[in-house]
Formats: structure tokens, sequence, C-alpha cells
């Protein structure tokens, strides 16, 4: 008998929430190992924080328009180190609700480093050293953000994600985002709602650019009418001092053109963590910085799983969080054979992974998109309303806003959506289901929503044209 049955090492989305699973599901022995604390990069460092400052921003641009609902309010400001405090009581009351589950589902949790010596010892570097004995290993160590090597990088003022959510001592003037994927434009949202200009520098030819076209234009359009400024198809070339500021260069196409600001924000991606992961003469098989794994989530050593970031491809918590799950389940099976058909019901869809964005309105999408539904060969069309006449979107004085869903023309089986209202982060939900399912328009037709609700758009989309 070894000392545990699993050692997790991370406790991020991927790695405490597998922890829990092991523990609270399969009653699996397990120890989460964490260097910082619980919640990783997206309690402490991304959506969580970023998320409780977007709030912050919302009601504060919708406190000064409110004479648009017959309302008036005068003074209205906001205070930078108050809001601060708040994202920070918001962290610390989800950080002590994951330790109180760790207590009560009995996963011990240790603080420091892990590093593997082999497929069944963890050594933990903390406050004092220790070797774990243990039956499998779950690699959950997460992701940092890249900086590219960009001359003037390390200059005061040029920063990445997790030095701006930190920030208490006011606003940057202008800031100038260098990438506009998710995080640049969450980013970009906060600082032009608290009434900072913004100036955003892709290298792409569009921002978020994983996504459908047409989320990619109505966003940049309703970016650029709130003052956003966005370059596309430009690439920074240096960042220097000038004055008590600021001078980010760039090249568009085959001019170089300079924009003055306060502060940088380098969003350009992030990169799997695995840094002292291994030990002398430990490796498994990996490619361009990412653990490969399989379909289980097993790397090229027996007995050890990874899941989340540090797998690279999408770096989202709730994608780590199912990857973790479906490793434990699979690590469970292989220890007891009798109940594997069983723990394979509980599998999750790990391979339809919905995506959000948390602008205003919200962005979301799953599935396949036209574009990609036509690389696959597969015979698609797409119907799309736009969310004018939706009660809800009119009553709360929305923006106009679409939902577009996917389908297969000849089985008229959902494969994908895309939306662009409030609560789309809600309402994606609906069709990751559909598509996970294998429903159709009409299953997804038949459904009473609620009136009025952003929901009846998915009715609406849905039963559209005839028989």
């Amino acid at each position: 008998m070894r000392e545990y049955d699993l050692v997790v090492i991370g406790a991020g989305p991927g790695g405490y929430e597998a922890a829990l699973e092991a523990a609270g599901v399969y009653g699996m022995k397990t120890a989460l190992i964490e260097k910082e604390a619980l919640g990783g990069t997206c309690l402490n460092h991304g959506c969580i924080p970023t998320k409780t400052l977007l709030h912050s921003a919302e009601l504060f641009h919708q406190m000064k328009e409110c004479s648009v609902f017959g309302l008036d309010a005068e003074g209205v400001s906001f205070d930078m180190e108050r809001i601060q405090n708040r994202k920070a009581e918001v962290v610390d009351t989800l950080r002590s609700g994951i330790a109180a589950m760790m207590k009560q589902k009995k996963v011990e949790v240790i603080s420091g480093s892990g590093r593997i010596l082999d497929s069944h010892s963890v050594e933990v570097q903390g406050e004092e050293k220790r070797i774990l004995d243990t039956e499998y290993i779950l690699i959950a160590t997460g992701s940092r953000a890249f900086v590219p090597p960009i001359p003037g990088a390390g200059l005061k003022h040029v920063v990445t994600s997790d030095e701006l959510l930190e920030k208490r001592d006011g606003l940057y003037g202008h800031l100038v985002i260098i990438g506009g994927g998710v995080i640049g434009m969450e980013f970009a949202s906060v600082y032009r709602a608290f009434g900072s200009e913004v100036t955003v520098i892709e290298a792409l030819p569009k921002i978020i650019s994983n996504m459908d076209r047409e989320l990619s234009q109505s966003l940049k359009m309703l970016m650029k009418k709130r003052g956003v400024g966005i370059i596309t198809g430009a690439s920074v070339t240096e960042i220097r001092e000038e004055g008590e500021g600021l001078v980010c260069e760039y090249r568009e196409k085959d001019q170089t053109s300079a924009v003055s600001c306060d502060g940088v924000l380098i969003c350009v991606g992030r990169r799997p963590f695995t840094e002292g992961l291994f030990g002398p003469d430990v490796s498994v098989e990996m490619d361009r910085g990412r653990i490969v794994t399989d379909e289980n989530g097993c790397t090229s050593m027996p007995g050890v799983y990874a899941a989340g970031d540090v797998c690279g491809g999408i770096m989202l918590a709730h994608a780590a969080t199912a990857m973790g799950r479906n490793a434990v389940a699979h690590m469970y099976a292989c220890m007891k054979p009798e109940d594997a058909q069983r723990v394979s019901e509980r599998r999750i869809a790990d391979h339809v992974i919905p995506g959000c964005i948390y602008t205003d309105p919200e962005i979301a999408s799953v599935g396949l998109t036209p574009e990609q539904a036509k690389t696959q060969g597969i015979d698609a069309a797409s119907r799309k309303i736009v969310m004018s006449a939706n009660g809800k979107t009119v009553l709360t004085g929305g923006e106009r806003g679409f939902i577009k869903v996917v389908y297969e023309k000849q089985t008229e089986k959902i494969l994908g959506a895309v939306m662009m209202c409030a609560r789309a982060s809600d309402l994606i939900g609906e069709f990751a289901d559909a598509v996970v399912n294998g429903l159709t328009l009409s299953d997804m037709g038949r459904v009473v929503r609620p009136h009025p609700s952003f929901s009846e758009g998915i009715t609406e989309v849905c039963r559209q044209g005839g028989l």
C-alpha cells in the first residue's frame, strides 16, 4: 500500500477540482501541493479578479448613464483603492471556500513546490523537504504570461495582467494594450469604462482571432464606438521612455507609427509552466513547452497525468477542470476495473469547451463556426437573430447584439453557436448541451423559455425558417 492514491501538483481549477473529485467521489487518499495560494491563476490573478473589476467598471458606467432610465445621480466617482479592496475580499472568500472543501473531503493540502522523482514519488520543497509515495500523479501547474522580446518590455509601467490587476494607485490615463485577445479586450473594457484612453495593437488581422469572424467585427465596431482605438495587422517594434511617459512604436504594413501613453499592458498569450517540475533524469514527452497527453490525460510516463494549461490547447479554467476530473476518473477505472463502465458514464465531454469574453455585452461561442465546419467538409448552414427586438434587451437598455446558431443542413443537428448579448456566458451553456448531446434545432425550439428573458432569443433563432 502506498502513502497516497493521488498526489496533485498545482491548486488551480485543474488541480483542486480534481483533488476534490478524487477524494469526494472516488474515495482516493489525496494530497494537493501548492507553492502559492489555493485557486491558482484563475482565482488569484485571472478570471475572478478580472471579472470583479469588470463588474465595478460596468456599474460605474451604468451609474453615469442612468438618466436613460429616468434616474439622476450626481458626483459619481470611483476609488481604485476601494475597488481593489473589494476584489481582494472576493478572492479571499472564494479561497477560504476552497480550503473548507479540502478539509471536508479530507484532501491534505501541502505548501511547497512539487518535483517528480519517478512515477510514484514526488518531492515537496517547502518549509521542510519530504517525499510523497503515491500510486498516481496529476500535473496541474498551469501557465504564466508570455512576454515577447520587445525592446523596452522591461521598463517601468510595462506590465502583464498580473501586475495590472494589483495596481492600486489610480489608472493609467492612456493605456496601450499589446494583444487583442480575450485578456486584452476585457482590460480595454475596464479602462475605457473608468474613463481612460485605450489603444489596442493586435498583430493579427482581427481581434479575438480564434472566434467567429462576425463576433470580431461586431466587437471592434462596439469598442471603436466607445472610443477605444484598435489597430490590427500591426507588430510592436519598441517601447521607450519619453518624458514622464512611454512611447509604443509599431509597424503596420510598411509604415512605422508610434503612440504615446502612460502604461503598456502586454497580453499576447500564456505559456505552460513546467519549471522545476522534474527531477534528474526524469521527463515526459513535450511539444514546444507543453506536456503531451492522450484523451485521458496520460503522459508518456506511466501513472503520471496532466491537465489544464500545462498541456497547452484551450487555456480556460473550465477546460482545466474537465480535464482534471476526466484524468481522475481514468485513474479510478484503472484501480477498480469492475467499476470502469460506471466511471465512463461520468466522463465529461471536454472536446466541447465554451469560450466567453466578459465585455459589455458579453460574447460567447461553442462548437464549430461556419468557417470551421466548411474546413471539415461539413455541409452546414447558420441562422441568426438580432436581439434588438428582445424585450429584456430593450428594457435593460442593452446593445443590439445577436445570436447565431450553426447546424448541419441535412439533419439540422446543432454544431455550434456564437452570441453577443447580455448574459451570453450563461446562455451559451444551452448550446454546449446541444452540441454534446446531438440535439437538433427542433429539439431546442420545443423548449418553453420564460418571458421576458434573454433566453427567448434561443427559441427564436432555433424556430426560424419553414417546414
